[in-house]
């Protein structure tokens, strides 16, 4: 057992939604079943959701609000540790600027080249909500909850007067900022505002386990995330239940368990938030409270995975939207076969993504990887 300066419970979040997004990426490229109509603009009513597809695509939609939050969470720790140790604030507003356009910059240049058009998803939705920050961390943590929650309840009635799914597309414009686009030539799928609402959550959450960590809080973390957790839950059954305002227009249909759980991430409705959200929180409280009765294993899966999450991700969506771009693999097996090639990718992927972390390790002073 070792120890780490990082909190070894969120590079386990992290880890653990990135086996799901393998499943679902491999999916998206093999299965010539896999269901995306997670969208009012996709969806027709009475569509069939069959069971496990639909539950097989159901599970992933943890991974991008996992993937928001966290990144606003370490990006805040790391920030707030600078802002103590006196380090100049233009230059840790530089480093987040920039950080936050590397990042945002991937998906129109690598990810478009593999998927052979311009997709905008979320590595844009990431890096541009980093940049944000540069500005927005000068706030109270009061004001930016504040912010979020406003984004959560009332951004369905600005994204719904720009973006009407039975009339076409949004603008590219609107698109980037809270709707969607879709062309034969562009896809523009994570807006900005609802994804830096999380982010901005995650900010929040990072000041508070620094706070914690120097006793300026009593509420410990286990606590904090069950309390938000089941509450943010019980927000998503009431808005789901009473099925309208909320639902981002992608409303039941009926009362089976897939229509409950059919809510829409494209764009995303406070029902998707508040359910993804509060399921990230009450797995990470269960982290957080067996982190110190098991130790951390340096070389486990899940912390391997969850401190090497950008090269993860690039690697394996290069490989798998290349394949089927350039390979002609796209649509070719079923869910099954998604699920035997996602083991064997998690496979080869580890012995990878831990030499990496050993070569990042080593070479600390790159300007490149440690964006990566």
């Amino acid at each position: 057992m070792t120890q780490s300066k990082r909190i070894a419970s969120i590079d386990w979040m992290r880890g653990f939604v990135m086996i799901f997004m393998v499943l679902d990426h491999v999916s998206m490229v093999y299965n010539v079943n896999h269901i995306g109509t997670d969208s009012a603009a996709k969806y027709v009513s009475g569509t069939a959701l069959p069971a496990f597809e639909f539950f097989s695509r159901w599970l992933t939609h943890l991974c991008a609000p996992v993937f928001v939050f966290l990144a606003g969470t370490a990006l805040a720790i790391s920030v707030e540790r600078k802002v103590a140790k006196g380090i100049d604030s233009w230059q840790i507003d530089k480093d987040i600027l920039l950080r936050g356009a590397f990042i945002a910059l991937l998906d129109p240049t690598i990810i478009s080249f593999f998927s052979g058009k311009i997709t905008i998803q979320v590595l844009y939705a990431i890096g541009a909500a980093m940049m944000c920050m540069a500005l927005l961390r000068r706030f109270s943590s009061t004001f930016l909850i504040l912010l979020a929650c406003a984004w959560i309840a009332f951004g369905e009635l600005l994204t719904t007067q720009g973006w009407p799914p039975g009339q076409g597309s949004a603008s590219i414009i609107k698109a980037l900022l809270y709707a969607t686009y879709s062309s034969s030539d562009m896809v523009i799928m994570y807006p900005l505002l609802p994804w830096l609402a999380m982010m901005v959550l995650g900010w929040v959450f990072g000041r508070y386990l620094l706070d914690y960590k120097e006793g300026k809080t009593s509420i410990d973390p286990v606590r904090l995330l069950l309390g938000l957790g089941i509450s943010a839950l019980l927000a998503y059954f009431f808005i789901r239940y009473y099925n309208g305002y909320g639902n981002m227009l992608l409303y039941r249909d009926n009362n089976s368990w897939q229509q409950w759980l059919h809510v829409s991430k494209y764009p995303p409705s406070a029902s998707f938030t508040f359910l993804e959200l509060g399921l990230m929180s009450v797995i990470l409280a269960l982290m957080i409270f067996i982190e110190p009765i098991i130790g951390v294993r340096q070389n486990g899966v899940l912390l391997v995975f969850g401190q090497t999450a950008m090269i993860f991700y690039l690697v394996h969506r290069i490989i798998l939207t290349g394949s089927g771009t350039y390979g002609g693999l796209r649509d070719i097996s079923d869910l099954y076969t998604a699920y035997l090639v996602t083991i064997i990718i998690l496979v080869l992927l580890y012995p990878f993504c831990l030499w990496y972390r050993g070569f990042k390790a080593r070479h600390r002073d790159s300007i490149w990887l440690k964006y990566l």
